[in-house]
Parts: structure tokens; sequence; C-alpha cells
């Protein structure tokens, strides 16, 4: 991960980038099995179910798995831009398109002066690391329009904030990508674009096709599933006693049962200390580099994983994503952060889907597993939080190197 500028744009990067993709192809097709649950039924039979309902002109109403914003939509009709091939053959294809734009945005954008290619090896490394279930969801592909998003508000703010709402309008979290855009002019700029583009595209959906928006409902109705960092206090008093369960709720395994409710209030809690860290960053924050938005936005989207009540494997490739933008600018304060979230991918595929029977059962392999994961995601988060705060706070520490913004000029931009 160590690639400086045109070195690292040689031929390597394609080959392994290239070697790398046939192996999860051959996964997400069943040539090669992994062990555990089978990851591609999301597609052939759940995302072809929401095709087909969406292609009658409405959202999936009466199905509480769905819960997703409207802009989803296009990712689950996506398959129809390719009507030769059959609907999961078709997604998957996209998805590896999708794979290859990210590789190819990294290596352009380490091809500039003050920038380099270690961003594009983390995304090589990463995203294979996840197994089969990053082709056989579509997080990969609003993570192609977050890490576009950052690449282009280097040097267009209304690009960044017009593709943070587009991402935001297909999974919510890219709505954070605007959390660290320099104050001022960007600022101003980025979140215009961005309220702008958020309105018109949640009125053309609500237009569109009815139940655009059912979706808050059952996201407000979701409990702690198994993978989350709340669920360890569960599976751990479930090995001394606990007399709670896993059931299939919302479309995930969660746990149900004595306390549980309790645990999601406590999961909620450490959301709403994350935000208020963010908004007091936010305040206090006065020294900003060009590599300052897209390290904001890899803290906030860490802390808010590791406190949610749901944290699905394929999440991990929005961190992966994340790291790599970071990554590209050649002052990152984000390495050791970012290699954390590599290695965390790698034991996420042995939490899921390797071991995820061990995960549901709570036995000792699979409460490690968890541990490990989710041990990884939080050092992650606290190391980045701490690092963002030492280089763009006064005061906060030796690693603040890019000069204050008093004149509404970028600082550090390459050109």
């Amino acid at each position: 991960m160590t690639g400086r500028g045109p070195s690292g744009t040689g031929p390597w990067p394609y080959a392994v980038w290239a070697l790398s993709r046939v192996w999860l192809l051959l996964c997400a097709f069943k040539a090669v099995t992994v062990p555990g649950p089978d990851v591609t039924v999301d597609v052939s039979v759940i995302y072809r179910g929401w095709y087909e309902v969406l292609l009658t002109g409405t959202y999936p109403l009466s199905d509480v798995t769905w819960q997703y914003p409207p802009g989803a939509a296009l990712a689950i009709l996506s398959p129809a831009l390719l009507p030769f091939w059959e609907y999961a053959t078709a997604f998957v294809v996209l998805v590896l398109l999708c794979d290859a734009l990210v590789l190819g945005l990294l290596l352009y954008a380490g091809r500039r002066p003050g920038m380099r290619a270690a961003g594009a090896w983390v995304w090589i490394a990463g995203v294979p690391l996840l197994g089969p279930t990053v082709y056989a969801r579509y997080d990969l592909m609003v993570t192609a329009v977050a890490v576009a998003a950052l690449l282009a508000g280097v040097r267009r703010p209304r690009a960044l904030g017009a593709l943070a709402a587009f991402g935001a309008l297909l999974k919510g979290w890219p709505v954070l990508l605007l959390v660290g855009v320099r104050k001022g002019r960007p600022t101003r700029a980025a979140w215009s674009a961005a309220a702008l583009a958020a309105g018109g595209l949640a009125l053309s959906f609500a237009l569109w096709m009815p139940g655009a928006f059912a979706f808050l409902a059952f996201q407000r109705d979701r409990g702690i599933e198994v993978e989350s960092l709340g669920s360890l206090v569960l599976h751990v008093a479930r090995r001394f006693g606990w007399e709670g369960r896993v059931e299939l709720r919302y479309g995930s395994l969660e746990f149900v049962g004595p306390h549980v409710g309790l645990v999601s209030s406590l999961t909620l809690g450490l959301g709403v200390l994350a935000l208020g860290w963010l908004l007091l960053w936010r305040l206090r924050a006065r020294t900003f580099a060009v590599r300052t938005p897209a390290e904001a936005a890899f803290t906030a989207v860490l802390l808010f994983t590791v406190t949610s009540r749901v944290i699905s494997p394929q999440y991990v490739v929005w961190l992966v994503g994340l790291a790599a933008v970071c990554l590209v600018f050649r002052e990152a304060a984000m390495t050791l952060p970012a290699v954390l979230v590599v290695v965390a991918a790698g034991v996420t595929l042995l939490e899921f889907p390797i071991g995820f029977g061990h995960v549901v059962a709570s036995d000792l392999w699979g409460v490690t597993l968890l541990f490990v994961r989710n041990g990884l995601l939080v050092a992650a988060s606290l190391l980045a939080a701490r690092r963002l705060w030492r280089s763009t706070v006064p005061g906060g520490g030796p690693t603040a190197s890019a000069r204050p913004v008093g004149d509404g000029q970028p600082s550090r931009v390459p050109r």
C-alpha cells in the first residue's frame, strides 16, 4: 500500500485486480464454492423479486425487507440495461463494471502531483477479502458513487454535493461525505448543491412510483442484528444462560428476548454521541487540507457503522472505498485505520459466510470472530477520530500540517 505516483500506474494494479476479480466472479457464479450460506440468493431471489414489483410501477410497500431509500430502485432495476443476460448475471456484471470504475478513478487520481497509487492498492486488496458477498449486494455501486464524489470534490465542491445527494438516495450513508467540506465558500457550494439535488431527486422518486419513503417505518423497527457491536453483549450473555434467541426479522437475523430493547437504546445512544462528536469537530476545525473531506467522511462512516444496530458484511466495502480515497493523498493521516479496515475485511469473510453458523449459535469461534472484526473496526474508528482531530483542530497535535483556511482558497490542492 505504498505505491507512489507513476510507479503504481504500470500493469501490476490491473493484473492483480483482474486476477482477484476472476476469483470473485467464480464465487458469484458458483464455479467456486465458499463454505456457509449461499450469498447469491439475495440477487437471484430477493433482488429479482423486488425487480418484478418495481416493474409494476410501485415500490415493495408490503415487504418489510425493503429498507432502502427510493434511489435503490435504480440499482435493483439496473440489470434491465443488459436484457440479453439473466437478472443475476447482469447484476454481477454491472457490479464488476463499478468495481473497475473505482479502480480507474483511484489510479487516475494517483497520477496527479501530491497524490499516489496507494489508494488503488487498498481497493484492489480490500474488495476480494470480503469474498462473494461484495458482488451479491448493491453496496459496491453506492461506494463507486461515493469515491467519485470525494475525488471530484477536490476541485469541484458542487460535484461532491450533487453526487453525495445521489448516493444518499441510494443508501443513506453518503450524506456523511459532506461533513468535511472546507468551511466558507466550498461548504456553501457543496451543501447547496446537495440540497437542490436531494430535493429534486426525492420529488422525482415520489412522483415516479408510490411508496418511495415507506422504508423509513421499516428501518425504525429494526432490532439488534447478530453481527453488530451491540450484539456482542447478547452473544456473551447467551453463553451464560440468557434466554434470548435469534430470529429472521426485517431481512436479517436479529436477537429477540429480554433486555434487547435496552441494548438497542444503548446502541442508539452511542450513535448520538458519535453525531455529537462530529458536530463538535466541525465547529472546532480550522485547518483544512485537500485530504480533509475524505478523512472526515471516512471517520464519520466508521463511527456510524460501529454504532449501528446492524453491521452487515457488505457495509465494510463502504469503508474500504473511503479508506482507498484517503490513501490517494500523499500526506494521508489515515494509513493505520485504513490497514485495520482492510484486515477487518478479511475477518469479515471468515465471519460471513464461512463462520456464520458459529455466529448465529453464539459459540466460542463465532463470538471470537465477531470480537476480532468489530474490535478492528472500533480501533479504526477511534484512531481515525483522533487523527482527524489532531490534523484539523488548533492545538490538536503535531499532525496538523495544512495551513488554516482564512481566504476561502484551497489548501494544497494538486494541480
